[in-house]
């Protein structure tokens, strides 16, 4: 083949190739103190879920070659999961969400058998480097949020050492974590170094720069980053904004409003968070807040809650209706979520040694100790007071996706993103006479642990007998079409359950 007809058919092939269509038609945009979907003002509320791009697996316990004391076992979702959780996260009104961290690299990773974002610099002073198996579950993250219709708020680096932040970014340069908000210190220049590799990293899923992502609602300095100065804002700022003209920048300071931060023309949004560990945690800051801010920027209430679904509800009633000379907040978030587990049950988070644990949605009785029903109700219904709309009811649930069988006694299923409870039917036949063996069966418990817990074990079933099962998910609105089949032939012995 001659290069020209080459050229033509690579150019030909190429024009095949289109990228996935966005849900979204238009960047948010800043009108003053609001926020802009095209010529409609955007609002939302939620319950925070940090991990959608890196999960923390309770259920494994406290690694104890981490000296910093925490040493939570790590893994990446799978595909399954990540699109799971953000169905149950839309599927519950919300439209905006807010994650963690990119992680730091820590000496202890190996030892534990973590994996992380950042990976430490090749060289003595050379700059740290993006884990591209971590980027491609982000990159699936973006192009997921985007599929079913979801903004993200996207931070950058940790002020706090936990998942690996600005501690440990100082540390490949032999500096103090401090030295993180100097910006003339090579732990800046490294964290300019990051932001420039992620924001113009081209997603593997949509072939997309990620500035040019609609569903990047906006791009955070950081977690909680409290010692932000002035010089570190403006210089971070303008790096982020020259890379990303289309999106928007947050300051991700901590306890205040920097008066610094309002009057940074780079600065898009200012956020805080509430809780009673730094003495805000109430329905008052919000005009507190939205006072000192004077409808100079949009407001978000980033991080909130670990208190009574009582003082959750006052707070989140303040972010939809305080307002000062006309601006109210334009998001507030409820601390936290976590989703289901590829092969059943729920991951779970709870916060050090507290009564809080993680939220499931889209609520189970299970989580009565912990108001879960409750919570999860106070932020659909804000969720949807804040576009101007009426609650309406959830969807009935779609089909939940049943596992393998090996053995009755553990028979285990991925939840549907908005199931309550689980209708189980066995038959002795591939597509005929099917029963239904269990009703009303949740998988919803918190402190799921997969190693010892099961979701149903079939102590009806005979030995030497070969089945086929399928699940049903339900919920008040009414029950999914049915799961995939599985089939299983049973011991000589009948399943054991306890």
């Amino acid at each position: 083949m001659k290069i020209s007809h080459f050229v033509i058919a690579l150019s030909f092939i190429s024009s095949l190739i289109t990228l996935p269509v966005s849900a979204f038609e238009h960047f948010i945009t800043r009108d003053g103190a609001k926020l802009m979907d095209g010529e409609k003002v955007f609002r939302f509320a939620g319950i925070h879920a940090p991990e959608l791009h890196r999960i923390e697996d309770d259920a494994k316990g406290v690694c104890k070659a981490d000296p910093r004391g925490w040493g939570q076992h790590f893994k990446w979702p799978t595909a399954e999961e990540q699109e799971n959780w953000i169905q149950a996260i839309v599927g519950t009104n919300q439209k905006a969400m807010r994650i963690y961290v990119l992680s730091v690299e820590h000496e202890s990773d190996p030892a534990c058998g973590r994996q992380t974002h950042i990976l430490k610099p090749q060289t003595k002073d050379g700059m740290p480097s993006l884990n591209e198996e971590a980027m491609r579950v982000y990159d699936r993250m973006i192009y997921l949020a985007d599929k079913h219709g979801l903004r993200l708020i996207l931070p950058f680096i940790d002020h706090w050492k936990w998942w690996g932040g600005r501690e440990q970014l100082a540390a490949f340069y032999g500096e103090h974590e401090d030295e993180f908000y100097n910006v003339y210190s090579k732990t800046y220049a490294a964290y300019q170094s990051i932001i420039r590799d992620v924001v113009t990293r081209r997603n593997t899923f949509t072939g997309r720069l990620y500035s040019e992502e609609k569903a990047i609602m906006a791009w955070e300095t950081g977690n909680e980053l409290k010692d932000t100065n002035e010089l570190f804002l403006a210089k971070t700022s303008a790096f982020i904004k020259a890379l990303a003209p289309n999106q928007l920048v947050l300051d991700g300071t901590y306890t205040r409003i920097n008066e610094f931060a309002l009057n940074d023309p780079n600065v898009d949004m200012v956020s805080n968070h509430y809780y009673t560990n730094v003495g805000n945690n109430n329905p008052e800051t919000v005009l507190t807040d939205l006072t000192t801010i004077n409808g100079r920027k949009p407001y978000l209430i980033g991080e909130f809650g670990l208190q009574s679904s009582d003082k959750l509800d006052a707070i989140m009633q303040a972010a939809v209706s305080t307002e000062y000379k006309g601006n109210k907040a334009v998001g507030a978030f409820i601390w936290g979520f976590r989703g289901h587990r590829h092969n059943g049950g729920f991951y779970w988070h709870n916060e050090g040694g507290s009564q809080y644990y993680s939220y499931h949605l889209p609520g189970f009785k299970e989580g009565d100790f912990n108001e879960e029903i409750q919570v999860v109700d106070i932020a659909r219904k804000a969720a949807a007071q804040m576009m101007g709309e009426k609650l309406q009811p959830l969807a009935a649930p779609q089909a939940p996706v049943l596992r393998e069988i090996t053995t009755i006694s553990d028979i285990r299923w991925m939840g549907a993103p908005l199931g309550r409870s689980y209708r189980i039917e066995r038959s002795t036949q591939m597509n005929d006479n099917w029963q239904t063996i269990a009703k009303a069966v949740s998988d919803g418990m918190n402190k799921f642990d997969p190693r010892i817990h099961t979701l149903f074990c079939d102590d009806s079933a005979k030995a030497n007998t070969t089945y086929y099962y399928r699940v049903f998910a339900n919920n008040e609105s009414g029950e999914s079409s049915p799961s995939n089949i599985q089939k299983v032939t049973t011991a000589k012995q009948p399943a054991r359950c306890h």
